[in-house]
């Protein structure tokens, strides 16, 4: 009698593999016949191309990734010495606009200081321009008024002395002096 755990026995024939239906299996024994043993091989080499290729897409792609990512670390050193680079660049701007306007306030002494500012070399060239402009209409101004208000040239005509305000005996000194003069 059969046990109640034995599976019960199959018939000693072929029926259809449920992994692979349209392969049928044949009775496992334990042997294997010729056929079963070259389509396993065939599968094996398959299966080892399969990995072989696998694994060199695999290889590439770790060489591509390993080299983009040294790219990327060669542009990100560029960008930092660029940037640093920027920095320099920028204060040596800075110093020369300075320098540019010191220069342009020594070379304009009639124009105040203050008057001309910037920040850049075209504000100080505008600050400069509209500067003169103002400095030129001033000093215009100043030469028309000074032309309306025509002092003669050395010493004034001697007139007679005011006897205002004097007492009557220097009234009588200015003109004793005054007749002796005649």
């Amino acid at each position: 009698m059969p046990e109640e755990n034995e599976e019960p026995k199959q018939p000693e024939e072929t029926r259809e593999n449920p992994e692979h239906p349209d392969e049928t299996r044949k009775p496992d024994d334990g042997v294997s016949t010729p056929e079963d043993l070259e389509a396993i091989k065939a599968e094996l080499e398959e299966e080892k191309k399969a990995k072989a290729t696998a694994e060199a897409a695999l290889a590439e792609k770790d060489a591509r990734i390993a080299e983009l990512e040294a790219l990327l670390s060669e542009a990100q050193q560029s960008a930092e010495l660029l940037r640093a680079e920027g920095v320099v660049i920028s204060e040596a701007h800075a110093q020369a606009v300075a320098k540019y306007l010191d220069a342009v306030r020594l070379a304009n002494p009639t124009i105040p200081q203050d008057i001309i500012v910037g920040g850049t070399i075209e504000d100080i060239d505008a600050s400069l321009a509209k500067a003169t402009t103002v400095a030129n209409a001033i000093r215009a101004n100043l030469e028309a008024q000074a032309k309306e208000t025509k002092v003669p040239v050395g010493a004034p005509t001697r007139g007679e002395i005011s006897l205002e305000g004097l007492s009557p005996r220097e009234k009588i000194a200015a003109g004793i002096q005054q007749g002796s003069q005649r």
